[in-house]
């Protein structure tokens, strides 16, 4: 296996408001993680431990407070979050054919993905309408159906396999498992327990500012479900 993208003694910090001007919030520190071809890594932890936040630094949107994040040489990397990375004044058409040029496609081949991204994102006449008229279901299936057409070598996915109805979550993640090829890297961010044993290889579980846990999705689950709440 290759590695694909990773994080060396990461930290990341916020300043924060407060008496002292100095006052910072610790999202985690040291963190160390690779992502190799062919490798799904799940990412599991409760709310606020900055899973949303390590995507982010993956994709280069954010940059760690000390530390290295690195992409290997002429890779692509795709963030799949809700409210990212759409213009809500452009149509479905027009941000589906944006997001294919800022991935890298051609003016031709680009134009040529609007019909499979349509298709799959069953939109219907939406397509053609704002994206501020839509839900955050309709959002989600634009921006999934978008990922998969542009064939990056890592999906950064922010639990959007979560919304929508059920008969389109059961078509992405089939979609997506078809996609989970032996160059290509997933990380995956999901609250839904199922979601992370049936698609990733392996998982982290963040907590108190670092990782608590790594390995088998089964193992780590265990450890996580074990801690209770906190």
């Amino acid at each position: 296996m290759s590695g694909l993208l990773g994080l060396e003694h990461v930290a990341m910090r916020y300043a924060m408001r407060g008496p002292s001007r100095h006052a910072e919030h610790l999202v985690f520190e040291n963190l160390n993680l690779s992502l190799s071809a062919g490798e799904r890594l799940g990412i599991i932890g409760r709310n606020g431990t900055g899973k949303s936040t390590l995507l982010r630094l993956m994709a280069k949107i954010f940059a760690p407070s000390s530390g290295r994040v690195w992409w290997a040489p002429d890779k692509r990397i795709s963030l799949l979050s809700l409210g990212l990375g759409f213009r809500p004044d452009l149509t479905g058409r027009e941000n589906a054919l944006l997001s294919c040029l800022l991935q890298g496609s051609t003016k031709k081949d680009a134009k040529n993905s609007l019909g499979a991204i349509e298709a799959f994102a069953e939109l219907d006449e939406f397509f053609d309408q704002p994206v501020k008229t839509y839900s955050t279901g309709m959002r989600a299936r634009l921006g999934f159906a978008t990922a998969l057409e542009n064939r990056s070598d890592v999906i950064l996915i922010d639990e959007v396999l979560s919304v929508g109805d059920q008969a389109f979550r059961l078509k992405a993640t089939a979609a997506l498992k078809d996609q989970m090829t032996a160059d290509r890297g997933v990380v995956i961010v999901s609250h839904a327990e199922q979601q992370i044993k049936n698609l990733c290889s392996s998982a982290i579980w963040l907590h108190e500012a670092g990782v608590a846990a790594a390995g088998t999705p089964e193992a780590v689950l265990q450890q996580y479900n074990q801690s209770g709440p906190t």
